[in-house]
């Protein structure tokens, strides 16, 4: 399910795993990402370095705009999957709706966002939804911990999706917190396979990695060309560690630029353009061809397609 609409998962073509078109939370300020024009400048760069897809993945309460993610598609012509969801404690103020939240109540907000469209304020008010539906659903976890916020908040995205047939993708902090995290899902009857866990780049072990991908849960690697964490040398030799285990099928990419700071149409870097034109030829060079597709187009093509509800 796109922005604009549903289309076959195998025409999604080259797919960025994890992006943010748009996005303001309080645990970043001064990072937003807020301005039309600056976006869809960004997009068309990537655009014509190869991507085709973004996958969006700003939740519930933190500056998604969905009226704004169908522009840029209909602008760029770009494939947008959007989030409904929540993300991990820090990133909602005291007093915030979703600390109190019961489990149904969450999961009734991710099953609208779903079905009817994604709610404009962030179900803040009483506006009608905006045509564009969410076709994927967002969960986090805090570092080294699952807070009860965020395991009330991981079960209704567990009943969101096995009421949809939409995936889970869950917010690692530094990586931490994977085997906990699918252990939470699978209890509430998520297959693993429906699951995918974010930013375990940041904590590059191979055997975890590994036994994660051996229970069936996928893997985005996302914080490529964020130099102050690694050397994408690192990453690159952690995907082929996987790879040579029997795990590629597990694994995408994504960029994860969720400040702007890291837009080149604000002054940053390294800029969406940069999967394709800097990260994915060293890849190509490692893995070759096929293997390479497999991370950018087949296997988030499998995990993004709406399974049967349960």
């Amino acid at each position: 399910m796109t922005v604009t609409g549903p289309r076959p998962a195998g025409d999604l073509g080259t797919i960025d795993a994890h992006e943010h078109l748009f996005v303001a939370s309080p645990a970043l300020r001064g990072g937003e990402i807020d301005d039309p024009a600056r976006v869809i400048e960004e997009v068309r760069e990537a655009r014509a370095s190869g991507v085709d897809t973004f996958v969006e993945l700003t939740p519930i309460g933190l500056g998604r705009r969905p009226a704004w993610m169908r522009h840029v598609a209909q602008q760029t012509g770009a494939a947008v999957i959007a989030a409904t969801g929540y993300h991990r404690d820090a990133h909602y103020p005291a007093g915030h709706w979703v600390h109190e939240a019961t489990v149904e109540t969450l999961a009734a907000r991710i099953l609208a966002d779903l079905r009817d469209g994604m709610h404009p304020d962030d179900w803040a008010g009483d506006a009608a939804p905006d045509a564009a539906r969410a076709g994927v659903i967002k969960a986090g976890a805090s570092y080294q911990r699952i807070t009860p916020g965020e395991q009330r908040r991981l079960e209704a995205a567990a009943a969101g999706s096995l009421g949809s047939g939409a995936a889970v993708m869950v917010h690692t902090e530094v990586g931490t917190c994977g085997p906990e995290v699918l252990d939470v899902l699978t209890a509430a009857g998520l297959p693993a396979g429906r699951v995918v866990l974010a930013h375990l780049d940041r904590n590059p072990d191979l055997e975890l990695h590994a036994e994660l991908a051996a229970r069936g849960a996928s893997l985005v690697y996302d914080t490529i060309g964020r130099i102050k964490y690694r050397p994408d040398s690192d990453l690159l030799e952690l995907i082929e560690g996987m790879v040579a285990r029997g795990h590629g099928a597990r694994l995408m990419l994504g960029l994860d630029l969720g400040v702007r700071d890291y837009y080149r149409a604000y002054g940053g870097g390294p800029g969406l353009r940069y999967l394709m034109t800097t990260f994915v030829p060293r890849v190509r060079g490692r893995l070759g061809d096929a293997a390479t597709d497999a991370l950018l187009r087949t296997n988030p093509a499998r995990v993004l397609a709406l399974a049967e509800p349960a």
